[in-house]
């Protein structure tokens, strides 16, 4: 859970987006099997970019 943590903590910081939205984002990319912080950051990055 710590790589869920580390790529919540950076999209919020790197986007001031919605901390819950960027979470069920992330989550569900980590319960798909994307374990790596950078990985689930970028994507996470590239989700809330479009919104």
């Amino acid at each position: 859970m710590d790589a869920q943590r580390i790529a919540v903590d950076a999209v919020v910081a790197l986007t001031d987006c919605d901390r819950d939205a960027v979470v069920a984002f992330i989550r569900r990319l980590y319960l798909a099997g994307v374990t790596d912080p950078k990985r689930l950051t970028f994507k996470g990055l590239q989700a809330m970019g479009r919104n």
